[in-house]
Order: C-alpha cells, then sequence, then structure tokens
C-alpha cells in the first residue's frame, strides 16, 4: 500500500482533500499540522512563553500526545484531552509558526509522524500524511509526492468560511488573507524545515477546482502508482 505525501501552505485545501483521498482509496490519515496545533496549545495552557525557543523546547519534551489516523474521524490528544476543536482557536493559529520554528519541536513531531507511517506499513497499510515538510523531510523517500496551493485569494475565502463555520473565527476574508501570507513568509522562511516545494513533487493547483474535482485528481495520481 502506498505512502503519498502531501505538503501546501495553509488554506490550499489539502486536509479536507488528503482525507477524502484517504477515504476513497483505503488509506489511513495524518495530519501533522494538528500535531504542530496541538503542540502549541498544549504549551499555551501550561503558560510556557512561545516566543522564547528556550522554555519550548524543555516543555515540548514533556508533552504526551496522540494521532488517530482513521479518515472518516481523525482524532488528536494531549494527554487524555481531545484537543482538535481547541487546536483551531485563534490564540493557537497566532502562536503555531513560533512553536513550529524551533528545531527541538519539529525533531520530537517528525519523530512521532515517522513512526506513524511504520506502524501503518506494519500492518500492511497505506497512509496520507499532509503538511509543510512531508516531501522534503519527513517522508523524502514517500510513493507519490505532491505540493497542493491555490491563489492566496481563494486561499483566504476557503479558510475564512471554515473558521465561521467551526465557529473558531469570522468571515472577515482579507484579514484572512493578511493572516495567512503572514503565515506563508514564516513557514517559508524558517530555518528548521521551511515550506517549499520538493524537487520532484507533482504540483496541484486547486485553484480553479472544486473539492471533488481537486479528490479526482489526486486520486488519479494514487491510481497511476498501480498500488492500489
Amino acid at each position: 500500500m502506498p505512502v503519498i505525501a502531501v505538503d501546501g501552505p495553509a488554506g490550499s485545501g489539502k486536509s479536507s482533500v488528503c482525507r477524502a483521498v484517504a477515504r476513497r482509496c483505503g488509506l489511513r490519515y495524518l495530519d501533522t499540522g494538528a500535531m504542530y496545533r496541538a503542540m502549541t496549545w498544549a504549551l499555551l495552557t501550561d503558560g510556557v512563553d512561545v516566543d522564547d525557543p528556550h522554555a519550548v523546547a524543555q516543555a515540548a519534551a514533556r508533552v504526551v500526545m496522540s494521532s488517530g489516523t482513521d479518515p472518516d474521524a481523525p482524532t488528536i490528544h494531549v494527554g487524555s484531552v481531545d484537543v482538535s476543536g481547541p487546536i483551531r482557536g485563534p490564540e493557537v493559529t497566532a502562536a503555531v509558526s513560533a512553536v513550529s520554528a524551533v528545531p527541538a519541536v519539529r525533531d520530537l513531531l517528525v519523530a512521532m509522524q515517522r513512526a506513524e507511517v511504520e506502524s501503518a506499513r506494519a500492518v500492511g497499510a497505506g497512509i496520507v500524511v499532509e503538511g509543510r515538510d512531508i516531501t522534503t523531510v519527513v517522508l523524502p523517500d514517500a510513493d507519490l509526492k505532491v505540493y497542493v496551493t491555490a491563489d492566496p485569494a481563494v486561499r483566504a475565502q476557503r479558510r475564512a468560511r471554515q473558521d465561521a463555520e467551526q465557529g473558531s473565527g469570522h468571515a472577515d476574508v482579507r484579514a484572512t488573507e493578511t493572516a495567512l501570507l503572514e503565515r506563508d513568509a514564516k513557514d517559508s522562511s524558517r530555518e528548521a524545515s521551511p515550506l517549499t516545494q520538493s524537487a520532484d513533487a507533482l504540483l496541484l493547483d486547486t485553484t480553479t477546482l472544486t473539492l471533488d474535482e481537486t479528490v479526482d485528481t489526486l486520486v488519479g495520481m494514487v491510481d497511476s502508482l498501480g498500488a492500489r
């Protein structure tokens, strides 16, 4: 069964697409962005100064986290607490780039992400893993590597709508676009595992595609592996 690695900027639609593809192809699904958000939530809850890399690195080593990989019901827990809702709040969104930039955090979570892939392989299951450094750092030898993106204005519309639906924001598209561009700049310029398109990753621009069209396109890429 294949290992599919998908990267892309915030709001590109990769989470919805990857979940749907995993469901259709009978694969597991791992949202690594949720892991960084969960780490950020844990540190904020413990009162850690997320702008202090040393404090973040020390505190991160004590966080116990687990991720569910069922595409129909993906879960993320810190200890016994289900944080799938709280990690989407504005406080976590504002702080996650700072936490994600700390090399010790990335080392911890990359090891967890690779362990999830090995767990899937051990039982003959495939997996779709999405994030911002999956094709370049976490799974450079994945069977299929894809970079999903979209025009910033389109990404802002999608994220604003999603935030409003989840009750974690309001549909202010202009403010959302500004926040996304700031996040893009931080993710692309950090020293540890910056967001970038791998040289051998296939580009999937979803600007003019519906969700169903995007899913169909990515499923076609998976089918081309001849591994389903």
